[in-house]
């Protein structure tokens, strides 16, 4: 919930919400929706998992870009290209096809 207020105060409502109900995002917005939702009904533990994947699947266009940020700071691009964690990074920075 704070997370939507959140973006509501920096972008506007309006463009909040054409974020949100884009065509080809419904499905991850009701995910995440739906996630916030079972929360608030009291489960928890079921609507946080659903919050996390629609939260993956909204903003994965996102995650090459943060991806090449934090490959530039000092001490997180040496930990994010250690072998184990270097291949895990390359596949979620390189493409939208996360899921």
């Amino acid at each position: 919930v704070l997370f939507v207020a959140g973006l509501s105060f920096v972008i506007g409502l309006e463009r909040t919400f054409r974020f949100f109900f884009q065509k080809h995002k419904m499905k991850a917005t009701g995910f995440f929706l739906g996630g916030v939702l079972i929360v608030l009904i009291g489960w928890p533990s079921i609507g946080m998992i659903l919050e996390i994947y629609g939260f993956f699947l909204l903003f994965r266009g996102f995650f090459p870009v943060v991806v090449g940020f934090i490959r530039r700071v000092p001490v997180l691009g040496y930990l994010l290209n250690l072998p184990g964690i270097s291949s895990l990074v390359d596949k979620v920075g390189e493409s939208n096809n996360m899921v």
